[in-house]
């Protein structure tokens, strides 16, 4: 039983060009290994051009900024600045500035639950759980389609745990139905500290990663068919000849974190990054 196709998801797929630079300037960072200075919440990077572009897109990794390669918003820019605020500019309204800037990491949040929603409504063996998962996408859309004040005073915590406990389910179900027995190595399990581990070549189907610590962990060669990655980190995991084709919740985020190549076998929709060995 396959995972379905995954749709065109426009409205849950960043669009810089009907966002005013909204990650560019609302959050913050610090120095480190992944961005080359700090910055204040609030502060324009000052890579930002006047266009709302940044100025050295083509070469974020080189300049010593991989931490944005890795960033997806999953279209809270386009939302905030287009719907939200009505295609408010927050340079030539600055009055819009503060609210602007709040809303936009918590309408990242939301939009990440939709996106793993629209993952778990998708997959055949969790039908039974259809008109659960379709109730709770309408409830997170409402809030993301709310007024400014009521996004700010939404506890997105309480929509996540049960929203969380739907997507398990679902997992589970799918895992249950494809993959008769998961990897019986008793590392592999959710939130597992597994950073560095060589897990080459292993049959990892239906392995609960959920949440795992899989920084440059070696996975090539590895069988990850229908393996939960929901939350996993794969900053510099080599992910070179690994088969991804039916993991479960992976996103463009942690494939753009990862080390890959030509070989490398990804789900539908998401694409191999420009930094990858080819």
């Amino acid at each position: 039983m396959q995972i379905s196709a995954r749709p065109d998801r426009a409205d849950l797929t960043a669009d810089c060009a009907r966002c005013v630079g909204l990650c560019c300037v609302a959050l913050a960072f610090a120095r480190s290994s992944e961005f080359a200075f700090d910055k204040a919440e609030g502060e324009p990077c000052v890579n930002l051009d006047d266009g709302h572009r940044c100025r050295i897109h083509p070469e974020l990794r080189e300049r010593g900024f991989s931490g944005c390669t890795v960033f997806d918003c999953f279209g809270a820019g386009q939302q905030v600045t287009q719907h939200t605020f009505g295609g408010g500019d927050w340079r030539e309204r600055p009055e819009l500035r503060g609210e602007m800037f709040a809303v936009f990491p918590i309408m990242r949040q939301l939009h990440e639950l939709l996106w793993y929603l629209d993952e778990a409504i998708l997959m055949p063996a969790a039908t039974p759980l259809r008109q659960r998962l379709d109730a709770a996408r309408t409830e997170v859309a409402l809030v993301a389609d709310s007024p400014a004040h009521r996004i700010l005073s939404v506890e997105v915590d309480d929509l996540r745990a049960p929203v969380a406990e739907l997507l398990r389910a679902a997992s589970r179900l799918t895992r249950e139905a494809n993959v008769a027995a998961a990897p019986r190595d008793q590392r592999i399990a959710p939130g597992a500290d597994l950073v560095g581990a060589n897990l080459a070549g292993r049959d990892l189907r239906g392995a609960e990663l959920r949440g795992a610590l899989l920084i440059a962990a070696d996975l090539s060669g590895s069988d990850l068919s229908y393996a939960e990655l929901i939350g996993a980190d794969l900053r510099d995991a080599n992910l070179r000849g690994a088969d991804l084709r039916t993991a479960i919740y992976v996103t463009q985020v942690q494939v753009n974190a990862a080390k890959g190549d030509a070989r490398t076998l990804l789900p539908a929709g998401l694409v191999a990054p420009s930094h990858w060995a080819v």
